[in-house]
């Protein structure tokens, strides 16, 4: 039986731009993608903190280094520049193998890493 599990998260940042004309997603510093094992075009639940929104999108790579969290598409609806969010991502796995599996959580500050 496969079962779906946190696979990882970044925690807390804040939505720097929010782009209705474009054709969706979510824009990711690549230095948080990195650090949290996410790839490009992988799907994601964004949790926003600041209203209690929740949708899912894909996720493309921004700029390193530059805190760059920008909600794209008709998600802007959803999220604005300056609201506090979560990034998730999951994974299906074995029973046995989610027992000990273990996600990549990471708390970045003023959205970069520390």
């Amino acid at each position: 039986m496969l079962i779906e599990v946190l696979r990882s998260k970044i925690h807390r940042v804040t939505v720097t731009e929010s782009n209705l004309d474009y054709i969706g997603s979510i824009t990711i510093d690549e230095a948080l993608m990195e650090a949290t094992g996410l790839i490009e075009n992988e799907k994601v639940e964004i949790y926003n903190i600041t209203n209690g929104e929740r949708f899912s999108t894909y996720v493309i790579a921004g700029e390193r280094n530059t805190g760059v969290i920008g909600i794209n598409g008709a998600a802007a609806h959803k999220a604005k520049q300056g609201d506090l969010i979560i990034i998730a991502a999951y994974a299906q796995m074995e029973l046995e193998e989610a027992r000990h599996w273990h996600p990549t959580v990471i708390f970045p500050q003023n959205n970069r890493l520390q």
